[in-house]
């Protein structure tokens, strides 16, 4: 049975797959894949920091950060977004993840044309 859920987890939680907010911490790798609702966004504390802020799911929250350098589209409080190959940081004990060059983000709810 441990076998099943071993492969069930390193299954669940392959390079590419979208993996719940509270197990950032324990995958090992360093790019992971997100999917969440933007709670809170604040003032970046460096001219290199486009946004800052937090995403949440039913499993838990993140704080994230979008580098200028990465020339990404702007994220609305309130909205979900998928962040895919963002960095995994390690700051204080706290994980996070930041959205780089290679990074890339999807809306599923933005622009949808039945919405229209």
């Amino acid at each position: 049975m441990s076998a099943v859920v071993g492969v069930y987890e390193e299954l669940r939680t392959a390079p590419g797959q979208v993996i719940p907010i509270a197990d950032v911490q324990d995958v090992n790798r360093k790019e992971v894949s997100i999917e969440g609702q933007v709670t809170q966004l604040w003032t970046p504390g460096s001219p290199k920091i486009q946004q800052v802020g937090l995403i949440e799911d039913d499993s838990g929250r993140i704080k994230f950060t979008v580098w200028r350098a990465s020339q990404k589209t702007m994220v609305r409080e309130g909205e979900t977004v998928q962040l895919r190959s963002v960095a995994k940081n390690w700051y204080e004990g706290r994980v996070s993840v930041a959205v780089t060059g290679w990074s890339t983000l999807h809306f599923p709810e933005r622009d949808r044309w039945w919405d229209v």
